[in-house]
């Protein structure tokens, strides 16, 4: 299917192309819905354009190409990732899944080979979320899951996301006409680096995903009771920040005892009206648990709830605990997992499978498709970070495998 180095250096330099949109100058940040987001989004609708695919915006921002089936009653295979990006991110995370999925599109279209259904290449607009806290629009609103009080939800400046989907030139009426029905999946492909060390620590160039993290967010708000920090004694303060404190640390003392693949992070710390000659009265942070295991995920979550409950029950503070977000661990499809194992060793490559302790658009997916995951490579596992990189090496090894799926795929 073509030259596989003149392939990767194409993608490559379509990557640093695509990472040179921003909103900040001298990072790479693209959220949903700004103008350089839509930049982005556009420049990746010409490539499928003059790739032959025909393309589309749907209403809630993805770009979208399709190679369709003869068949008038084929199902679709989607190969996807988002275009989205934290903030001050890295280059390859998303961007780099769409683009390897377009030119994946672009070798089958030019090979003229029949195809047994059809074929839709998808960059998703939000799956990290940054802008409204709200994960996976994109993938979400593409299955016809999309809650509809996520539309009211307000970004920074208060700004509402149905207006900015208007913005955009959606339509958030029309939403569920772009969704593709359950019956109509054939399955869904995700490339995506590791976002972890265990391929670049090995050497190896690619890993199977066996399963995605199931996820617990929670926003929590420490109250105490602001005062002097010259002229309240120790003794009676109720110093909101202090609790937080002790929350935090007790978090990452209970995920590291618990340990077997427990994480728990608290990410963020907003302490409000800080002054340094005032006691904290009001702290608000956030909470993120996953785990592989439902059951486990679960009673940690509680657990650490209650961890929370008795810090501010011995100093004398209170509590707001909200959920978020909670997303149930995926366990990938045996047999496209299968099929893709079998494309690594027939690459000769060695197979390692590998648990996602990242979440993924694969995550909503899966309630209305098969899917396969396939983890590349990246320098020191570091991600959400300018110094996220892929080796060319690598990248061409991702194609070799890619590769030989898709064949697998389309001799059906």
């Amino acid at each position: 299917m073509g030259d596989h180095s003149k392939r990767a250096e194409r993608i490559m330099q379509r990557i640093d192309e695509l990472a040179s949109i921003s909103e900040d100058e001298g990072r790479i940040t693209r959220t949903y819905g700004t103008r350089p987001f839509i930049q982005g989004r556009n420049k990746v609708e010409q490539w499928m354009k003059e790739a032959g695919l025909d393309t589309r915006i749907d209403n809630i921002g993805n770009v979208r190409g399709r190679l369709d089936s003869n068949n008038a009653k084929a199902q679709t295979f989607v190969i996807a990732s988002h275009i989205d990006t934290v903030v001050n991110a890295g280059r390859f995370d998303g961007p780099m899944g769409v683009l390897i999925g377009l030119d994946l599109a672009a070798q089958l279209g030019m090979s003229g080979a029949t195809l047994p259904y059809n074929i839709e290449v998808i960059g998703f607009c939000d799956e990290e979320g940054c802008r409204f806290h709200t994960t996976y629009l994109g993938s979400k609103a593409l299955i016809g899951k999309l809650e509809s009080s996520l539309l009211d939800a307000k970004d920074a400046t208060g700004m509402e996301l149905s207006h900015v989907i208007t913005q955009m030139g959606g339509d958030i009426n029309k939403l569920n006409e772009d969704l593709i029905e359950a019956a109509d999946w054939e399955g869904y492909f995700e490339i995506h680096i590791e976002q972890g060390p265990v391929l670049f620590e090995r050497d190896i160039p690619v890993g199977v995903v066996s399963a995605i993290a199931g996820q617990y967010r929670a926003g929590l708000i420490f109250n105490g009771e602001a005062g002097h920090a010259g002229t309240v004694p120790m003794d009676m303060r109720k110093d909101a920040l202090a609790g937080a404190a002790e929350f935090v640390m007790a978090v990452e003392n209970f995920a590291s005892k618990n340990g077997n693949g427990l994480v728990a992070t608290v990410g963020k710390l907003h302490i409000i009206n800080s002054a340094s000659n005032v006691i904290p009265g009001e702290v608000i942070c956030s909470l993120d648990v996953r785990h592989a295991n439902e059951m486990i995920l679960s009673q940690c979550y509680d657990s650490l709830q209650k961890l929370a409950k008795d810090i501010c029950e011995k100093r004398g503070l209170t509590l707001d605990w909200n959920l978020v977000q909670h997303t149930k661990p995926v366990t990938c499809d045996e047999k496209l997992t299968r099929n893709l194992k079998n494309a690594i060793s027939d690459s000769g490559y060695e197979v390692v499978e590998l648990v996602s302790g990242a979440g993924h658009d694969a995550v909503p997916i899966s309630s209305v498709s098969p899917v396969v995951m396939l983890f590349v490579r990246c320098y020191k596992g570091i991600s959400h970070n300018p110094l996220e990189n892929v080796e060319m090496k690598d990248l061409i090894a991702t194609l070799k495998v890619s590769d030989n799926f898709i064949k697998t795929l389309i001799a059906k």
